[in-house]
């Protein structure tokens, strides 16, 4: 497993910046006919490989047109395939999920992943019809990067320990060099992304190298729910907020409410001087519009702030998973890649706090650790876990943070209710992972019937039993 680090550029001359950008605006352009011929059936979905997509350039003369280096665009080629075909990859996600719900046949569904994963679903109707609904035929908006091959580049350290990165050009054999701000030479395929005058070399290392990836996991199976306030809670009622987290947490509420409050007040001013800027250029006074729009509109440092913000929320949430595993196993935790259908429409304040993009951090944090230091991870269907009680499993109501269950007459707090459920939901074999929410609270409601009339629990006759034994619960799970 390999994971991703950051180098960035120090006090990086300016004519050097402007040849950096230049080049990666002529790859932009190579990115974009990459989309435009092959991002859709007839490219990769036919089988077309960056190799061939090359190789056909080099043919007809296509190549000629780019104006960089032959290695330039073979590396950019090869990257913007790699992004078509994850764009096919995530369209077939939504299919698989489709398939799930048209049948139960483990026949037909058998046929139906097998066609497609092996790009044969031209022929299924079905298939078809479903990829033509979720492979949307995608854009470049790429043209501020560029990929540097591993035997293109090299550093050097000066007598004065600065260390330099050179990297090609738009001319052969003649590098530009990048003083770096870190003393760790970065290794392998560098992908250098162009930031308000600044350079970030991304890289990637082995993980084993990592010292967090030689901490032991501990040795119990703990269910966990993402939260607001806090990044995670156990199912051991343990809130893990980041650095400042432990057993009172919210750490990253208070990051994400300042930050939605601070851009809150920034807009506003920025939409007022827009106006003024916008009022002086109707009147014809086309100076001072120049003024505001250059001085007081621009996005380098809004970029650079937000890019800070986001670095802290990753840490903070990082930093709650690593603990989450240092006592668990195995992490029982909902599917956080789905999406969540039917929720009310909130307010502007509700959804800048809310920060739907933590999800996706949560959902790479949980895979990324727990992969990297030997603990298994648990997807279940998380549909109801909000909002019913782990003890009686009626449902009850939610406020803020406190769960109250109207038929045992206590308090739960909120999210260790849901940590619970969660973890009880990966020994259910009723409810799968892909079993639709529409099902599972039809499922719950007979449970709580049944127990209400005292009726005998007809999931524990023998040959129910049985077919749970045979059957178990078809959750993911990645080690």
């Amino acid at each position: 497993m390999t994971v991703t680090r950051i180098a960035y550029s120090d006090r990086l001359n300016a004519g050097k910046y402007t040849a950096l950008v230049e080049q990666a605006s002529r790859l932009g352009r190579v990115r974009s006919l990459v989309w435009q011929r092959y991002g859709s059936i007839a490219g990769v979905g036919s089988g077309l490989t960056d190799r061939q997509v090359r190789d056909r350039w080099l043919a007809d003369g296509t190549h000629v047109q780019f104006g960089v280096l032959a290695n330039a665009w073979k590396e950019t080629v090869r990257d913007a395939m790699a992004d078509v075909a994850a764009n096919l990859a995530s369209a077939k996600v939504e299919v698989r999920r489709a398939i799930t719900r048209r049948t139960t046949d483990p026949v037909e569904r058998k046929r139906m992943f097998t066609a497609l994963k092996a790009d044969r679903w031209a022929v299924d109707p079905f298939l078809a019809r479903q990829m033509r609904k979720h492979w949307k035929r995608g854009r470049n908006r790429t043209h501020d990067q560029i990929v540097v091959r591993a035997d293109q580049h090299n550093t050097v350290t000066d007598a004065r320990g600065r260390l330099w990165l050179a990297v090609p050009g738009l001319q052969r054999r003649k590098m530009v060099k990048i003083p770096l701000s870190s003393t760790v030479a970065p290794t392998g395929t560098l992908r250098l992304m162009l930031r308000g005058g600044r350079v970030e070399v991304h890289y990637q290392i082995d993980a084993s190298q990592m010292r967090s990836s030689l901490r032991p996991c501990g040795d119990r199976t703990v269910g966990v729910d993402k939260g607001y306030t806090e990044a995670l809670t156990d199912s051991d009622g343990g809130r893990h907020g980041g650095r400042h987290g432990g057993r009172h947490g919210g750490r990253l509420g208070q990051l994400l409410s300042s930050e939605s409050d601070r851009l809150k007040e920034r807009n506003r001013r920025r939409a007022k001087l827009r106006s003024i800027a916008n009022t002086a250029a109707g009147r014809g006074d086309h100076a001072k519009a120049h003024r505001i729009r250059s001085n007081n509109l621009g996005t380098v440092k809004r970029e650079r702030q937000a890019a800070r913000h986001r670095a802290r929320v990753r840490t903070e949430i990082f930093t709650a998973v690593h603990r989450v595993v240092d006592k668990a196993a195995t992490v029982v935790a909902e599917d956080l890649t789905k999406r969540i259908a039917g929720r009310k429409r909130l307010g502007k304040n509700v959804n800048r706090r809310l920060a739907a993009w933590t999800k996706g951090v949560t959902a790479e944090a949980l895979t990324n650790v727990s992969e990297r230091r030997g603990s298994a991870l648990v997807h279940v269907n998380a549909a109801y876990t909000s909002q019913a009680c782990h003890r009686c499993g009626r449902f009850g109501r939610r406020s803020g943070d406190r769960f109250h269950c109207t038929a045992c007459g206590v308090v739960w707090q909120a999210d260790m209710n849901a940590a619970i459920n969660i973890l009880q939901r990966a020994g259910d074999p009723d409810i799968a992972l892909h079993t639709p929410h529409h099902k599972v609270r039809q499922i719950l409601r007979d449970r709580t019937d049944r127990h209400r009339t005292r009726l005998p629990v007809q999931d524990s006759s023998p040959a129910t039993a049985e077919r749970r034994a045979n059957n178990p619960n078809r959750s993911a799970m990645s080690n």
